[in-house]
């Protein structure tokens, strides 16, 4: 998506296994924002990481254990959420799950997966 489509149909979205159970789908990418959707099967994890990026999104099915830092929140549909760059954040879904998030800067490694 170096060219930054303006409009990027579903048929065209590559699912990517981010980990078990974990499946990420680039959504559209532009000079400053990311936008993806994750799939969580239930009682699978995207483990405890760090990165730069500022990181919000916003559950839409499904129920997530989402600790950021030392606080842990169980987060259900609707429920939107912000990270800070550099900080360590881990999600579990308690069932199966979908999330849309967006990054900013850009998530160039989402890039280079595609």
């Amino acid at each position: 998506m170096a060219d930054h489509q303006q409009i990027r149909p579903a048929k065209d979205t590559k699912a990517i296994d981010a980990f078990p159970g974990v499946i990420r789908k680039l959504h559209a990418s532009g000079e400053a924002i990311t936008l993806v959707r994750i799939e969580v099967q239930q009682d699978n994890v995207v483990p405890a990481h760090v990165h730069p990026h500022e990181q919000a999104g916003t559950v839409i099915s499904g129920r997530v254990s989402l600790r950021i830092g030392e606080t842990v929140t169980e987060c259900g549909p609707g429920d939107g959420y912000y990270i800070p760059g550099g900080i360590e954040h881990e999600v579990t879904a308690l069932e199966p799950t979908t999330l849309v998030e967006g990054f900013t800067p850009v998530r160039e490694d989402f890039l280079a997966a595609e």
